[in-house]
């Protein structure tokens, strides 16, 4: 790989803004479809767990998050993961509005509507907020995880960084959502337990995953003629500017 370092913003990516886009409608549907339904697993040993169906397509989002950064740079990635958040305020806020709007008496329909839609979208406000905060946390830390563990390593060694990143910011995740959304209504081992599962496996998903990353990856470095290490870049997370010291792969 040559040490040719290219201009801060390398025009022509033809395929970062289809990854944001799939990185939002994966959180998206995760957060308003699955968390109103739970599902129980009947393992051996371990026997029957129950977890939020949500969880199942909800790593997928951090998968995303390793490839735009492993590939374009944190400084990317932290663009895609405010596209999330601000996907997400919407989404929780279009909710808040059209589930608080009178139904019309004139539609018998909505009688059966109102109350369906309350079930399956309707949230408390710190399930709404600890969700916003818990994805935050968890996809800023695991964006920056990999950004340094890419500089440490060298670029080498790809599966350590994306298992341990997500291990990091899954972590950060679920340690973060179920305290603030159920803290006071759950027992504390109960949410100790949930915890303990839905981070095992999250991090379970990002492993079988892994093949499948390295070949995205691969894909992309070689289509996109880039492969960003985050020497320079200034890692706050409150900034869009599109910074990163760029290795052009020849």
């Amino acid at each position: 790989m040559s040490d040719t370092v290219a201009a801060p913003r390398a025009p022509g990516f033809h395929y970062y803004d289809l990854l944001v886009g799939g990185m939002v409608a994966v959180l998206l549907c995760s957060n308003l479809i699955g968390p109103a339904k739970v599902c129980t697993l009947t393992l051996p040993v371990l026997g029957a767990l129950s977890f939020g169906a949500g969880n199942l397509f909800f790593p997928v989002s951090y998968i995303f998050g390793d490839v735009l950064t492993e590939v374009y740079g944190y400084a990317r990635a932290r663009r895609a993961i405010w596209a999330g958040f601000g996907g997400l305020a919407f989404a929780s806020f279009m909710t808040w509005v059209i589930l608080g709007m009178t139904p019309s008496a004139s539609e018998p329909y909505n009688t059966k509507l109102q109350p369906a839609l309350e079930v399956v979208f309707g949230s408390t406000w710190r399930i709404v907020l600890a969700s916003m905060v818990a994805y935050w946390l968890g996809d800023f830390a695991n964006s920056y995880v990999m950004a340094k563990m890419k500089l440490w390593t060298r670029g080498r060694w790809l599966w350590t960084r994306t298992i341990g990143s997500t291990v990091v910011g899954q972590g950060i995740d679920s340690l973060t959502f179920y305290p603030v959304a159920f803290a006071g209504i759950w027992e504390g081992q109960t949410i100790a337990k949930v915890i303990a599962f839905n981070w095992a496996m999250k991090v379970f998903v990002e492993v079988v995953f892994t093949p499948l990353t390295y070949a995205v990856v691969g894909f992309l470095k070689s289509r996109e003629g880039v492969d960003t290490f985050d020497h320079h870049t200034h890692f706050t997370p409150f900034s869009l500017r599109d910074e990163g010291d760029l290795h052009r792969a020849r």
